[in-house]
């Protein structure tokens, strides 16, 4: 896939990605509101931008409804996987650390600035605790059944849970650290099987399904129910 970002007085930033596997052109707006359009290979720019001016007002639309679909902060305590996080009403956007309890401090619930502060902070805690959770986890899942990893990495990927390479190379989305352990599992098992089957062909969900207790399918579908959106 290759890809470039054009502009539109409209709506700002639109992503152009060809893909060899796309058989027409095809916009997706996601929940930070970015809009993403995927076409063949043999389709020009010029005529990809004016599918997007065309579309205007629908895009225009889903940006709004993710707007809408915004969760509020609301002062309050939860917990992570390692941690106790507590969300206070502050002076200013603040975060102290105390061994395994984090207390942070918004000025404004309502602001942007203390959304996309919350939100950095939070992708600072999944991204430790994935760091010490999952490489651990999945190297004891390859060793008990078998699979060989080359390398693993942390991401903030927006795009998917979990990758494997050619080489076995298999990069985890820090936002797993929201999901149950159990979907968790699920996808490190996932990108397991893929150190083998580089597909999802019929092979591919039949090994799954042997490693999952015949409920590969169930908890895929469980899956696609999170976000990997921080907030």
């Amino acid at each position: 896939m290759t890809a470039k970002v054009v502009q539109f007085k409209q709506i700002g930033s639109v992503n152009f990605i060809k893909n060899r596997r796309s058989k027409n052109i095809k916009i997706r707006v996601k929940p930070d509101q970015s809009v993403h359009v995927s076409f063949p290979f043999y389709v020009s720019s010029s005529e990809v931008s004016q599918f997007v001016m065309k579309s205007i007002n629908w895009i225009t639309e889903q940006q709004q409804k993710f707007e809408t679909k915004k969760s509020k902060i609301e002062p309050g305590q939860f917990q992570t996987k390692l941690h106790s996080v507590v969300i206070l009403e502050g002076t200013e956007n603040k975060t102290k650390v105390n061994f395994n309890e984090i207390e942070i401090r918004l000025a404004d619930f309502d602001s942007d600035s203390s959304r996309n502060y919350l939100e950095n902070v939070m992708i600072g805690i999944y991204r430790y605790e994935a760091k010490k959770l999952l490489a651990p986890k999945i190297n004891e899942l390859a060793q008990k059944h078998g699979f060989q990893i080359n390398k693993i990495t942390i991401r903030n990927n927006k795009r998917n849970w979990g990758s494997c390479s050619s080489k076995n190379n298999i990069s985890l989305n820090l936002q797993m650290m929201k999901l149950p352990d159990e979907l968790i599992e699920y996808i490190l098992l996932h990108e397991l099987v893929h150190t083998r089957i580089k597909n999802h062909g019929p092979q591919f969900w039949t090994k799954l399904d042997e490693l999952t207790n015949f409920r590969a399918r169930e908890l895929s579908k469980q899956v696609r129910k999170f976000s990997t959106y921080t907030l």
